[in-house]
This record gives C-alpha cells, structure tokens and sequence, in this order.
C-alpha cells in the first residue's frame, strides 16, 4: 500500500512539474527573457549567455547548486568506514590501461584547461572542465598512482570548499561595496568569473573524484586473513 502512494504521489509530482514547465514554455514571456539575456550581455563580463546566466544573471541558484555539491562531497568522505584513502598505494600490472594513461591523461588536462577558458565565449565551463579533471582523476585512481590530495588533512578539505568559499567571498564583497549580493563590478566582472569557474573546476574534480575513491574495494586475501 505505501508503494502505491508513493508511486502516485511521485506521478502526481510529475505531472504538476510537467505541467508548469509546459505553461512557462507556453508564454511569450519566454522570448523577451532571451531578448532581455542579449541586451544585457555586454555587461555581464562574458560573452556566452549560458554563463552569463549561470555565473551572473541567476548566480545564486549556481552558488546553491555548489554549496550542495560540497555538503555531498563532505558528508560523503565524513562517512568512510574503512582505511582512510590513499593510505595504501594502489598498484596495477594491466599494460593496456598504463598506455591509455600516457595519451590520455595529458589530453584530459588539456580539455579539461581548453572548456574551462572557453567558457565565457562559448560552450564549456567549470562544471564541464570540473567533470572531465575528475576524469582524469579516475583514471589515474584506476591506474593506480596514488593522488596525495585524497590523504585526509587540510589538502583535501581545502580543495572541497575552496570554489565555494571563492564563490560566497565574491558575493559578500558584493554588498559590502554596497551594491546587491553577488553583484560584480562592471569592469571587474569578467577577472572575477574566470577566478570563480577556476576555483570551482578543482572543488567539483575533487568531489568527483574523493567519491570515487571513497568506494571501498574488494578486501584481498591478506585482507581477509586468507592464504594466498
């Protein structure tokens, strides 16, 4: 019976989303918000709406979405019951993801660097310069080099809030200059976008990947007091 509620509740939910969504899409108001996205843009301090928007125009919802990713991250490494990361060096004999990692992980940090610049002029951005940095991490978990910033101490939590404490720094700057919470500067704005996006390409990397290595592994044979 609770299956059949939630289940109805959850469709109920939808569908009063879906139906909004749908009305708003519907209006004509939808169009005079991209006229007015393109009037403004000269003064956002980018050149790409969606980064105006996202980093400018409705920044707040960014810096939510952010604040959430590093509670996750947080509460996620908060809740590690077996030995602390990167407490073991990892080790791989496996030659073929050994070579991907020679072409690869230069090519990774290069994309990774390329979206993150290309951000305010077109598609890109720290989230998806941030996504493929904790790629590139993955892959080198996976490869087994060990990542020295995954050691619990001031490294690590440094590199988890620092593009929100960035980010929050900026928007009190804001209205300390008595102008609106997270309001930039005109001839600032755009120094101060790219200073964001950076920091927040290496909070969201070490989220993705502090998570990912949080999984706990297959225990060994040792690990298990077996004979090899």
């Amino acid at each position: 019976m609770k299956a059949v509620l939630v289940l109805l509740s959850s469709l109920a939910l939808t569908g009063a989303l879906g139906h909004t969504a749908w009305q708003l899409l519907a209006r004509e108001a939808a169009v005079e918000l991209r006229l007015r996205v393109a009037e403004r843009l000269p003064d956002s301090g980018v050149d790409h709406a969606v980064t105006a928007v996202l980093l400018n125009f409705r920044s707040y919802d960014t810096l939510l979405e952010i604040g959430v990713l590093m509670v996750a991250g947080l509460a996620g490494l908060s809740m590690r019951a077996v030995a602390p990361m990167e407490a073991r060096e990892l080790h791989t004999r496996d030659p073929l993801l050994r070579a991907l990692m020679r072409w690869f992980v230069p090519l990774l940090l290069v994309l990774a660097a390329y979206l993150l610049w290309a951000g305010s002029d077109r598609p890109g951005g720290a989230f998806q310069a941030g996504s493929v940095l904790g790629a590139t991490g993955v892959l080198l978990r996976l490869g087994g080099v060990p990542l020295p910033f995954l050691r619990p101490g001031p490294m690590l939590r440094l590199g988890l809030v620092v593009g929100f404490a960035v980010f929050l720094l900026v928007a009190v700057m804001g209205a300390v200059r008595g102008d609106a919470f997270l309001a930039y500067p005109p001839a600032w704005a755009g120094g101060l976008i790219l200073l964001i996006e950076a920091m927040l390409t290496l909070s969201i990397a070490m989220v993705l990947v502090g998570l990912f290595a949080v999984a706990p592994a297959q225990p060994s044979a040792a690990d298990r007091g077996e004979k090899p």
